[in-house]
């Protein structure tokens, strides 16, 4: 079986996807009238629903089943697959992780991975699109998200490697197509009830638990490590975040092995989504994920004290 990721080849782009377009700013009428934020408040909006349809047990499993497959599909796969290429898998299953992860709503796989790259090369600096430290909280938060209009600005020169792709290219033109679906069968399973637990209210979640990553995990938590690329990075592990993300909370981990499908280094910091990948690995869906060794760990930490000190000494004269 053909696999992807890890070793992949990077080949040359036609010229239209190396070209990157100028950041551009909505003004607040154009926001407000944009698909994008209708899109985001409205889902909002109906969510509070939940407080006026009759109650169900199975409306409440099967919102937090919808959740949990699709927070794994952003931290498997839009994350550590996708941007990160933390494991190899078949072109099959890639697609398949693609298309989970377009029914969380957070837009198109490549738009989200280009982006993500962007931030660990300029982590918590001006350049960083969403850090606390430069936009405040909230821009953070979801207001790049929703205030820019980046999803017509893929970074393409970051994603080579995925640009090859025509399944993943037509995809990400077509990226509100799951989630669609998606809220289709939570009406057809259980109507307009099934339609505000299993799809508006578990979409919401599912959005500020993603978003958390990006604002609350450079702002509160420990760190075990300095970030790999910039001291200015200020990552965080957050025990209760890691909780509500299955395992993306272990910010300062995964800032220091970026690669690694394991980002759960201490007995303490469980990684629900390195048990899933292993889970996956073991039906063959996945291979050859990454992890770092006990001395690569250790060898991190003490390069990480090293500078910290050094660091300390330097201002201390």
């Amino acid at each position: 079986m053909a696999r992807t990721g890890l070793d992949g080849e990077y080949p040359n782009i036609v010229e239209k996807l190396n070209h990157t377009d100028d950041d551009k700013y909505l003004t607040l009428k154009e926001l407000l009238c944009s698909r994008s934020f209708v899109f985001f408040f409205g889902v909002h909006i109906l969510a509070l629903a939940v407080f006026f349809v009759r109650f169900q047990w199975s409306f409440l499993h099967l919102a937090l089943a919808s959740y949990c497959v699709r927070m794994l599909a952003i931290t498997a796969g839009y994350h550590r697959y996708f941007s990160h290429r933390a494991f190899r898998t078949s072109r099959i299953f890639q697609f398949a992780l693609a298309c989970l992860g377009c029914s969380a709503c957070q837009k198109g796989v490549l738009w989200w991975a280009s982006w993500h790259r962007h931030h660990h090369r300029y982590a918590d600096t001006e350049q960083d699109v969403h850090s606390p430290y430069f936009g405040g909280f909230w821009w953070s938060h979801m207001g790049w998200f929703l205030f820019s209009d980046r999803h017509v600005a893929i970074q393409w020169h970051l994603i080579p490697d995925l640009a090859v792709y025509k399944e993943l290219l037509w995809l990400e033109e077509h990226h509100y197509l799951p989630g669609i679906i998606l809220a289709i069968v939570s009406y057809v399973m259980g109507g307009f009830g099934g339609f505000i637990w299993i799809f508006c209210l578990s979409t919401v979640i599912l959005w500020h638990a993603t978003f958390t990553v990006n604002s609350l995990c450079h702002l509160y938590g420990y760190q075990n490590f300095l970030c790999e690329y910039h001291e200015s990075c200020n990552a965080k592990n957050n025990i209760l975040l890691a909780i509500l993300t299955l395992g993306e909370g272990w910010h300062n981990n995964h800032h220091s092995f970026m690669g690694s499908s394991k980002q759960g280094f201490e007995w303490w910091e469980i990684d629900l989504c390195y048990y899933f990948i292993r889970i996956m690995s073991s039906l063959g869906l996945i291979d050859s994920f990454r992890v770092p060794s006990s001395e690569q760990i250790e060898l991190r930490r003490l390069r990480s004290q090293t500078r910290s000190e050094l660091s300390t000494s330097v201002s201390d004269h």
